[in-house]
């Protein structure tokens, strides 16, 4: 099968030698993923839900870039550095896989590796073949341009 590296254009992912997402087959697989914004900075200072939306926007632009949509989205882990404010993560998670409903797990980690991130997600991705998992459905929020994420 051939294999498909996409890459959010990170300086840090060929240091530590590895891809935004990965395509295999119909199998996609997005790395964990943060709110970096399209300068390089963390979008949502302090503000862990929209932390969470642009993280969701950035793992979106990966699927996107390897022929898929969040509608694809089979798995996502999420890991916070505050299960306290779950809920904030949750309702935002929920905003865009309310319909879909992927499989999901969320905990609390000590550190991310910048203070100021506090949220960060990973997603599996399955596409049927011959087709890209188009859409949003399930999502209730607009599309965005989604910058380049750690």
């Amino acid at each position: 099968m051939t294999r498909q590296n996409i890459s959010s254009g990170a300086p840090w992912e060929p240091i530590v030698g590895y891809s935004r997402a990965v395509r295999i087959g119909n199998a996609i697989t997005v790395s964990g993923t943060t709110a970096t914004g399209p300068d390089g900075k963390i979008v949502g200072a302090g503000d862990l839900r929209a932390q969470t939306v642009q993280t969701i926007k950035n793992i979106e632009a990966a699927l996107v870039k390897a022929g898929a949509s969040l509608k694809a989205v089979v798995r996502t882990r999420i890991y916070v550095t505050n299960i306290a404010e779950w809920e904030k993560v949750g309702r935002a998670h929920g905003e865009f896989f309310g319909e879909i409903r992927p499989a999901t797990s969320m905990v609390e980690v000590s550190k991310l590796i910048a203070p100021e991130m506090l949220v960060e997600i990973e997603a599996d991705a399955v596409v049927e073949r011959g087709k890209g998992g188009k859409g949003r459905t399930g999502s209730k929020r607009a599309g965005g341009e989604a910058g380049s994420c750690p």
